[in-house]
């Protein structure tokens, strides 16, 4: 585990995003779908595996979060899984941000997998971070090939 103990308490966050990639309708447009009541599940997963982070990830920090938010857009070919964490603690939450994309995507694409035998995750990565000794960061969105 990395020694924070010097490092100030500063505020810091952090967006990931991951892809799902498949041919079932989640834009709730089909008559009797679950689709809502997949992405809220999947969003509420999302969320609770953030705050369980430091029991998932060995030697990751047990952290206090502020801020958590899970939000599940339509693209073409799927939903596009983006979270953003926050906290004022000495060290980052790019781990939670990830483990919340990560498992809201799990979330959604077991509950796909009867509808869509061929439902994927791809991409999960961190967009950006702000705060703590490295500063802001951040990278383009990753294009789909």
């Amino acid at each position: 585990m990395v020694d924070v103990t010097d490092k100030p308490s500063t505020r810091r966050s952090a967006v990931a995003q991951c892809q799902i990639v498949t041919s079932a309708d989640l834009s709730g447009a089909a008559t009797g779908s679950d689709a809502p009541a997949m992405i809220h599940s999947a969003r509420l997963a999302g969320i609770l595996a953030a705050k369980q982070t430091a029991q998932l990830i060995p030697l990751c920090h047990p952290l206090n979060l502020e801020d958590i938010q899970v939000d599940v857009i339509d693209t073409a070919d799927g939903v596009t899984i983006q979270s953003s964490v926050a906290t004022i603690h000495q060290t980052g939450v790019e781990m939670e941000a990830l483990t919340a994309c990560a498992v809201a995507a799990l979330s959604l694409q077991a509950s796909l997998l009867a509808i869509d035998p061929r439902v994927r995750m791809d991409d999960l990565v961190v967009l950006r971070k702000s705060g703590g000794r490295s500063g802001d960061w951040g990278r383009e969105t990753p294009t789909r090939s």
